[in-house]
């Protein structure tokens, strides 16, 4: 469990509440969109592609999901986002995030193709320790120029068989087999992501860029 400081904020400026006590798990290490489906072909021979994920300079998350602002301003909407047309926003899906200390403990056991951001997160935060649902319970604030705001209702991204595929390098016609049940036993409880969603009580979209600092939001 990542603790490495722990200080207090003042709460999301949206939202008239007291100031909350946070533990800082690390900065934003990169943002990034998938702009179409990770998971391609037709069962059983799907397969995990991730030349859609797009690396961007800035997130803007909203109720919808999430939108990546490009380098020169360009917004490229997420596939999860509501407004997508191809959209797989199932509700609590609008956001996901990330930690590098689970990508170290994949490539412990995938080997150096897991490369941070592979999975396909929009937020990859830079970390000491693993994160369990548990530690993420109370919520995500994210310290950003315009103010803080609270990321919440975070529930694991479970794997997929055609990630674990992807991770275990097995081609897509392969099988999949006890390796790859184990593989994707492995990558849940939260090792592969978390999905989140803004706090509804948010009144403006957050901007999110690399480089600002989340904490993980403690039980009072």
């Amino acid at each position: 469990m990542a603790t490495s400081d722990m200080t207090h904020i003042p709460a999301m400026r949206s939202c008239a509440v007291g100031p909350m006590t946070l533990a800082l798990i690390g900065p934003i290490a990169r943002v990034q969109v998938q702009r179409s489906s990770l998971k391609l072909g037709e069962r059983p021979h799907r397969w995990f592609e991730p030349t859609p994920i797009t690396r961007v300079m800035a997130l803007r998350v909203d109720g919808d999901g999430v939108t990546g602002i490009g380098a020169n301003g360009e917004l490229i909407v997420d596939v999860h986002n509501r407004t997508h047309p191809q959209s797989k926003f199932r509700g609590e899906n609008g956001v996901s995030v990330g930690f590098t200390a689970h990508y170290a403990r994949m490539r412990e056991r995938f080997g150096e193709r897991l490369t941070e951001g592979i999975a396909g997160e929009n937020i990859l935060v830079q970390s000491d320790g693993m994160l369990s649902a548990d530690d993420l319970a109370g919520g995500l604030v994210i310290a950003t120029d315009r103010g803080e705001f609270t990321l919440e209702q975070i529930v694991v991204a479970a794997p997929c068989v055609e990630f674990a595929k992807f991770a275990s390098d097995y081609a897509p016609s392969d099988t999949p087999d006890r390796q790859i049940t184990e593989a994707v036993d492995f990558l849940h409880r939260g090792m592969r992501g978390f999905y989140t969603t803004i706090a509804a009580t948010s009144l403006q979209p957050a901007i999110i860029r690399p480089g600002d600092l989340v904490y993980r939001r403690l039980p009072a």
